[in-house]
């Protein structure tokens, strides 16, 4: 059965539907939430915010557009795990910035045109000096709110957010100068 006929399926409350989704996905989403993580969540977390997101499909299976059924799901699973990672850190679990390896981020990837452009960012965000690199990576790549920064990091909201604003614009600027355009 498709994708697109499990949704329809989905969307008039046929439970077997969602057991077949659950059957195909559950890898899929798995793996987000682990990604998304950086390891930073438990085994039995991941299998909690898994269940969340099967548990979201069903609560709003009538606002899918059956075209978009894989779409939505990694949605959902990408929002649930950063939400249980900001509830994660918030019990006083940290982060550590430094163990933070740029080049296992996925996103990256499917955002650069190509290996030279990840290449060269790579290169450029690890030579931003701190506290700029550690803003930048924890807005960018752990999601993280600009108030939970500022809180976390214990500086004013302003700062954080003049310093995330001034660390884009040298990335732009190195990359223009490197000869690429953007």
């Amino acid at each position: 059965m498709d994708d697109s006929e499990l949704a329809v399926r989905l969307k008039k409350g046929d439970q077997k539907a969602l057991e077949n989704i659950i059957m195909k996905y559950t890898a899929l989403v798995s793996t987000i939430i682990y990604n998304v993580s950086k390891e930073n969540m438990t085994r039995e977390d991941i299998e909690e915010v898994t269940s969340d997101v099967f548990i979201t499909l069903w609560n709003n299976r009538d606002k899918i557009l059956p075209e978009k059924l894989k779409g939505y799901i990694c949605c959902i699973a990408k929002t649930r795990a950063l939400n249980k990672l900001e509830s994660v850190m918030r019990k006083g679990n940290v982060i550590s910035i430094d163990d933070y390896d740029f080049e296992d981020d996925f996103s990256i990837e499917y955002h650069t045109e190509s290996k030279d452009v990840n290449s060269e960012l790579r290169k450029i965000v690890n030579d931003i000096g701190e506290p700029d690199r550690e803003i930048l990576i924890r807005y960018y790549f752990y999601y993280q709110k600009t108030s939970s920064i500022a809180e976390i990091m214990k500086l004013n909201l302003e700062t954080v957010k003049s310093k995330l604003k001034r660390t884009r614009e040298k990335i732009k600027k190195n990359l223009t100068e490197r000869g690429y355009e953007l």
